[in-house]
């Protein structure tokens, strides 16, 4: 298991504060922080009872759900493209694209944040 204290060093939060302004906002960093490496983000935008329930399986916690995403995810070097977004007070809908490091569409997806107390609580992945 590597460590990913390197990775962490880059956070793709605003300098000036670690608080997101927005359910949009917060949603938007995830992606960044998945797509730049930035773990620690990546934890900080999750409640630790985190669940993300997606067609190959469910995560249960933000732990299990960050060490995949850091050490096991089939394929790290991807973007994800944000085509539109939904806000609807705790809910975020996100429609996008992911690519791989070529710039190649592996998959659409359709991903539905439920946000509380600043932070996201589920995230129900469709793709296609």
């Amino acid at each position: 298991m590597a460590s990913d204290s390197a990775c962490d060093a880059f956070s793709v939060l605003p300098p000036e504060t670690n608080v997101m302004a927005t359910t949009e906002e917060l949603v938007r960093t995830y992606y960044a922080a998945l797509d730049e490496h930035a773990y620690d983000d990546l934890r900080g935008v999750l409640d630790p009872e985190f669940v993300q329930e997606r067609p190959d399986r469910t995560f249960e916690d933000r732990e299990s759900f960050v060490a995949f995403m850091r050490d096991d995810r089939p394929n790290a070097d991807t973007t994800h493209e944000i085509d539109g977004v939904i806000v609807d007070d705790s809910r975020v809908v996100v429609e996008g694209r992911l690519f791989d490091s070529a710039g190649e569409e592996l998959f659409r997806f359709a991903d539905v944040h439920t946000v509380d107390d600043e932070r996201i609580v589920h995230l129900r992945t469709y793709t296609q």
